[in-house]
């Protein structure tokens, strides 16, 4: 693709993402979705390839209907309150439509089909785009509007999304469908406790766009989309296989790592919110996406592969991007320790 275009692609999805994030208004709101919309659609087809058309072509209908919705749940609420206001969302069908809407926008069961397809049609740059900043306003209009939301169907979707992404996810081999089933895992503990403590849901966001960045930069630098071709990556560059497997195991919540943070207070809040046995349920199916992050992370180092490769090991990798991942491997494995300097500035 042509830099520029390129870049305008870039800068719109930003501009995007900005003004849904800073605005009041629902039509403001509205309209930053679709700017990100129609910026991160070239992106996705850019290959040209039919998978990458047709995933480009799914995205479209999802969320210009999660849009449509988001559209129609804003005006039966001026309708019945005259308000326009994100935070005076109080009628109860206009944040049932809502709820829907966004669970579309983001993936949530029972709207989660797209995804796995789309981020499998997409480049791996781009499937990072669509699971971290993509996924960043829908979660701030969740944010905005969590007082006037409904916490047994949030609640519902929460524990359908964690089974469902733990449960899919078992049988994949294509990387990135592995990682859209983690991506849907992980909105489940989102949207649990999005009505309860909000600020949590970001915090939970904010490390799981930073482990998940990591793990797709890593598989661009080291060129891998199969589990049978990641098997004999290790050859390329140890190092970074190595704090590939650490990074998997933060993503999945294992307890010495940065991932445990979130899951961690989020089971201290359900409990806390007398919502023990929706907290010991979560965590039991989060059980089911640690077996597929442990595949993986088998996979990644442990495996040796049948026959010995013939791979030059690649001392010299792309410099920007090698301080990118040094950093973000970093941040993805050892922020336990300061989880209390944390919470303050969250």
């Amino acid at each position: 693709m042509n830099p520029q275009a390129n870049l305008i692609f870039i800068i719109s999805l930003l501009l995007g993402t900005t003004i849904t994030i800073s605005s009041n208004h629902w039509i403001m709101a509205w309209a930053g979705l679709e700017i990100n919309t129609l910026a991160i659609l070239p992106l996705i087809s850019k290959s040209h390839h039919p998978r990458a058309i047709e995933a480009a072509t799914k995205y479209f209908l999802t969320q210009s209907a999660a849009s449509a919705l988001v559209l129609f749940s804003s005006m039966t609420n001026a309708w019945h309150t005259g308000q326009w206001d994100i935070t005076q969302l109080t009628h109860p069908t206009s944040s049932l439509i809502l709820t829907s809407a966004i669970a579309m926008k983001l993936g949530l069961v029972p709207f989660h089909f797209w995804f796995p397809e789309v981020l499998q049609g997409s480049p791996l740059t781009t499937g990072l785009l669509l699971s971290t900043i993509m996924k960043l306003p829908p979660i701030a209009l969740l944010y905005m509007a969590s007082h006037s939301l409904n916490p047994t169907l949030l609640t519902t979707l929460a524990i359908l999304s964690t089974a469902l992404g733990g449960w899919m996810g078992l049988n994949q081999t294509q990387i990135r469908k592995v990682l859209a089933f983690s991506s849907i895992s992980h909105l489940g503990w989102m949207a649990i406790i999005i009505v309860y403590n909000p600020k949590l849901t970001l915090l939970n966001f904010y490390l799981y766009a930073m482990m998940t960045a990591t793990i797709f930069l890593t598989l661009n630098t080291i060129k891998v989309l199969k589990l049978s071709t990641l098997m004999t990556a290790w050859t390329k560059i140890p190092s970074l296989n190595a704090m590939l497997l650490l990074t998997l195991l933060s993503l999945a919540g294992l307890p010495p790592l940065t991932g445990f943070l979130p899951k961690w207070l989020i089971i201290q809040e359900l409990t806390k919110q007398d919502m023990a046995p929706a907290a010991t349920l979560i965590s039991l199916l989060s059980l089911l996406s640690l077996f597929f992050y442990l595949r993986l992370a088998y996979c990644t180092t442990i495996t040796l592969p049948p026959h010995t490769t013939n791979h030059m090991k690649q001392w010299r990798t792309n410099k920007s991007t090698s301080i990118m991942i040094a950093i973000l491997t970093t941040m993805s494995v050892m922020l336990l320790p300061i989880s209390p300097m944390i919470l303050t500035i969250v």
